[in-house]
């Protein structure tokens, strides 16, 4: 974003002095972060960004656990406070304790461990796939095959109070009931692809999320479905009810589990790059966020559809009120929402990928808060415990982490890879924010000529503490990154906007094309009316009248800028296009030159608008050309302005009429010839006509059948007599300049 704010002039000026002036532009141009959108197109570690764009010290990550796997796709708590932990691509399950002790508890045959649910007696459901199947695993880790169904993949568990199992399968979109002695059956048909959430509410009803539409049921005892929630987008990816019985649902753009890949490949795992499975999380890398918006939608009908245009977003977190009624939370253009919890204070959190970001969403109406990033590509798992700690799984790389009730004492931001589009020179930086006591912030850069830093850009400059007018030391280039540390303790400061500046290299202004019309087309204003009729001129008319209601009424879609075409006899309009790739302001001088002449004359200096409407009834006949010359002297400093110019294709001006000369005249009983010659210094002869009285106009051709040549005879036959009155000739040149002459009875 290019955008003017509070750097000083003068301090800039100060660091611009060692610019070359004949080099560089004068008008400096600026990088600025200032909203949430702004900083969230870059990288936080330890920071966190509310609503408002500030960024503060956010919640101290601690690791708990690192698991050999690439992906943890699930979280469990065990009821002594311990955590299960499936995997993929290798199908275990870890079980890590209150003090991150960890150790493998069950591996199973396939690749993939979606889901997870208690067993009696502290043992653990355990689904799998591909190849789906329910293992039932007791607390020495002694595994069995709990329930093996036709289906391919098993996405999701959930057991109700009477210890009724259901498993959420695909790719036909079969829920299963399972007993407590492994009887399974078919429960619910989803007509979807895959079910691929599932929760049990207070009152023992099941409720399915499905992908292939993306649509939510609630399933009473005897299976019957009702939908409550028709989405636009393609997956629901988890259902999460709050401790008053009202559900939250994030919806994703994806196939089932389709957000994960390995990002390096997983050897010996062939079955994972199978078209024919459904595919696992895969990573979908982007360079940058541009949007995170929140909906306060108004509360709609279950009975109502939802399917509506997604805008384009990639996810979105939907509220579901017991009585069915549901609005849109949040939805976002970049950050995919894998899973939802809530904090000690009952805050609904957020986790996402594909840049690993945990949201906090609070207020009202709800905002997001960017609460930690994670150091992996996503975020696929939420757990708060009984003390309120929230834990977070992820993927790329397979690690457990938790987050702290205090804040970090140390934290940075990245900036997005910026662009000025040209090798520049960097002005100062600057920022906005409060420092209390105890605190710092400070600015660090690095600039480069590739749009993805590497080794090829320069290193890190020396961090500045200076709030306003630091000059920014790293070298001149394109693409230019800025680092912000904000270290301290308690509340540590805030950050709330940085602004660099920059001076393009002046470029010299283009003239793309110039366009020489028709003589006499004009173009009228917006909101001119026209000329008015006249009088008693009804059912008569004269070329130039002719050729004004011609152009008024062609070509209005091509000249739908300039305005309304109209003739007026002996102008020219010229338009021209130019651009300047530093966004100057240009300002354009005419010239003009006659055939046969190597000087150029200046016709109009200093316009400011790209057309010109010139008088040519001063000028000589004969054959022109037009320059046009722009000029970037109202956006750069003397001596320091450079232009452009193109030249027009040719053109002729010609005000001169053709002459009319009679010759011989012969009437011979009712017949009547007359012999005349048509010429013109400069155009060639366009039409020649002949009338009797003045309305009615009839053509005459040259003797040689084609009006092509400056000079042409012709022989007019009338099958009548002139009268007293004789007759008139008018000639019409390529010009449109016109002539007449009289032709009376020879006696």
């Amino acid at each position: 974003m290019l955008i003017r704010t509070f750097v000083r002039r003068a301090g800039l000026a100060a660091a611009l002095a060692t610019c070359s002036a004949a080099a560089w532009a004068s008008t400096p141009k600026f990088f600025q972060a200032a909203t949430q959108t702004d900083f969230l197109k870059g990288d936080v570690e330890n920071l966190a960004l509310d609503s408002r764009g500030r960024l503060t010290l956010g919640p101290a990550t601690e690791l708990i656990y690192e698991t050999p796997s690439p992906f943890l796709w699930t979280v469990l708590p065990a009821p002594d406070g311990s955590l299960f932990v499936g995997t993929g691509n290798d199908g275990r399950v870890y079980r890590v304790d209150a003090q991150g002790a960890g150790r493998q508890f069950f591996d199973a045959n396939e690749l993939e461990v979606h889901a997870l649910a208690l067993a009696p007696n502290g043992g653990l459901y355990v689904a799998t796939s591909p190849d789906g199947r329910i293992y039932k695993v007791d607390r020495n880790g002694t595994a069995t095959t709990f329930f093996d169904p036709p289906d391919k993949y098993i996405w999701a568990l959930a057991s109700d109070a009477r210890g009724t199992l259901y498993a959420g399968t695909g790719e036909a979109g079969l829920v299963y009931r399972i007993t407590g002695d492994g009887q399974g059956t078919p429960f619910y048909q989803t007509k979807a692809t895959h079910a691929t959430a599932l929760a049990v509410d207070r009152t023992g009803a099941l409720l399915v999320g499905t992908e292939s539409p993306g649509r939510v049921f609630r399933v009473d005892n005897d299976g019957k479905g009702f939908m409550l929630l028709d989405t636009p987008f393609q997956e629901i990816r988890t259902l999460r009810f709050d401790d008053r019985g009202t559900l939250f649902v994030a919806a994703v753009n994806g196939r089932a589990g389709a957000m994960i890949t390995p990002s390096v490949p997983v050897a010996d795992t062939p079955a994972v790059n199978d078209p024919n499975r459904a595919p696992v999380p895969s990573v979908s890398v982007t360079t940058e966020i541009t949007a995170v918006a929140i909906v306060d939608a108004p509360g709609t009908s279950a009975s109502t559809t939802s399917r509506v245009d997604a805008r384009g977003a990639k996810g979105a977190v939907y509220q579901i009120a017991p009585d069915g009624l549901w609005d849109l939370l949040w939805e976002s253009r970049d950050d995919l929402p894998y899973d939802l919890t809530f904090d000690a204070e009952k805050r609904l959190i957020v986790a996402t990928g594909t840049r690993g970001k945990i949201f906090r969403l609070e207020g009202n109406p709800l905002q997001p808060t960017l609460l930690t990033r994670a150091s992996a590509q996503q975020v696929t798992a939420l757990h708060t415990d009984a003390r309120g700690r929230l834990y977070y799984a992820t993927a790329n790389p397979g690690k457990l982490f938790r987050l702290s009730a205090t804040r970090a004492t140390q934290g940075t931001y990245e900036s997005d890879v910026r662009d000025a589009q040209m090798v520049s020179t960097w002005g100062t930086i600057s920022w906005r924010g409060a420092v209390p006591a105890g605190s710092k912030v400070e600015i660090a850069t690095r600039s480069g000529n590739t749009d993805v830093p590497d080794e090829t850009w320069s290193a890190w400059s020396a961090p500045v503490a200076a709030t306003t007018g630091t000059p920014i030391t790293s070298p001149k280039a394109r693409y230019l990154q800025w680092r912000a540390t904000l270290s301290g303790s308690g509340e540590g400061p805030t950050l709330t906007s940085v602004s660099a500046a920059y001076l393009q290299r002046n470029l010299r202004p283009q003239v793309r094309s110039v366009t020489v019309h028709p003589p006499g087309i004009v173009f009228q204003k917006p909101y001119s009316t026209g000329d008015p009729d006249l009088a008693g001129f009804d059912n008569q008319s004269t070329p130039e009248r002719k050729l004004a209601q011609a152009a008024q009424n062609a070509g209005q879609s091509g000249s739908a800028a300039l305005g309304r075409r109209t003739y007026q006899k002996g102008l020219e309009t010229v338009v021209w296009r130019a651009d300047d790739e530093n966004d100057d302001e240009l300002t354009y001088d005419v010239q003009y030159r006659r055939e046969g002449e190597t000087a150029w004359k200046l016709l109009r200096r200093d316009l400011t608008e790209a057309i010109l409407v010139w008088d040519t009834t001063t000028m000589p006949n004969g054959t022109y050309f037009i320059r046009i010359v722009a000029s970037d002297a109202p956006s750069n400093a003397a001596g320091t302005a450079l232009t452009g110019d193109l030249e027009s294709a040719s053109f002729e001006v010609d005000n001169t009429a053709p002459g009319i000369v009679v010759g011989e005249v012969r009437a011979e009983a009712a017949r009547t010839t007359v012999a005349f010659e048509v010429s013109d210094d400069q155009s060639p002869i366009l039409k020649v006509e002949w009338s009797i009285d003045g309305q009615l106009w009839h053509a005459v051709f040259p003797a040689d059948g084609m009006a092509d040549s400056k000079s042409e005879r012709y022989t007019l036959s009338m099958e009548q007599a002139l009268g007293p009155r004789g007759l008139t000739l008018r000639a019409t040149d390529a010009m449109n300049n016109v002539s007449t002459a009289q032709v009376d009875a020879r006696r």
